[in-house]
């Protein structure tokens, strides 16, 4: 993998960076948000990990350029702890938040969590290519990873788009909070659903005509979510 560490603490930074490099991974880092975009633009990355408090430019505005032009899996690493925080990043469209003062094995325990459920994705597109449902209102193309909602693309984060095929996989089947976790972030929480709250608020943004009054995604209290929308076909080849 090649990741591109936003991180302004210099001795954050240098420990992270061995840490990654230990892994076998490809690291290039920045202490600016300016600098941080422009070595995004100009290289391929498979992982961003992206510091809120920075110079130059704001994390969360580095989030939101670089996620206006990819889909690149983004975790956070920051100082802002609040519930109010961790919402606010993944609104923004970071897959995951960890917030200091962190374990660096449990940065790279997230990082291989992430690369698991990417690996899963493209395993499951050799089975299916493209699922349609509601009479062709929802379009989704697991081998282009895009979604078309009534005819228009939907532009999903990498995690939006991993939880949309968790839940088209089983139309119907009610999913706890604690199972999408671990299909859609590779882990289980313990104690805390916010992040799977929040990236299921923001694809029902996407894919939803009224979120009050939802159709697709329908929470089940007590129990989790579940995809109600009728399948139009199993398989494309």
């Amino acid at each position: 993998m090649h990741i591109l560490l936003v991180e302004d603490e210099l001795k954050i930074r240098e420990v992270v960076t061995a840490y990654l490099k230990n892994e076998g991974w490809e690291v290039d880092c920045t202490a600016n948000g300016l600098e941080a975009v422009r070595l995004f633009d100009n290289g391929s990355y498979d992982l961003v990990i992206l510091d809120l408090m920075l110079e130059g430019m704001s994390g969360e505005e580095v989030c939101q350029q670089i996620r206006a032009k990819s889909v690149v899996p983004i975790i956070m690493l920051t100082s802002k702890s609040r519930e109010s925080d961790t919402i606010a990043g993944l609104n923004l469209g970071a897959d995951d938040y960890i917030a200091k003062p962190f374990r660096v094995k449990e940065v790279i325990a997230r990082i291989h969590a992430l690369r698991r459920r990417i690996h899963a994705y493209k395993a499951d597109t050799v089975k299916q290519h493209v699922l349609t449902f509601d009479r062709g209102q929802l379009v989704v193309d697991l081998e282009a990873n895009t979604l078309l909602v009534r005819g228009v693309h939907a532009n999903l984060t990498t995690t939006e788009f991993k939880l949309l095929t968790v839940f088209t996989s089983k139309p119907g089947k009610i999913w706890s909070r604690s199972d999408l976790s671990f299909h859609v972030l590779g882990y289980r929480f313990q104690g805390d659903s916010r992040s799977i709250d929040t990236h299921v608020k923001n694809l029902r943004k996407k894919i939803e005509e009224d979120t009050k009054e939802p159709r697709y995604i329908l929470t089940m209290v007590g129990s989790g979510y579940k995809f109600a929308a009728e399948s139009d076909t199993k398989e494309t080849t």
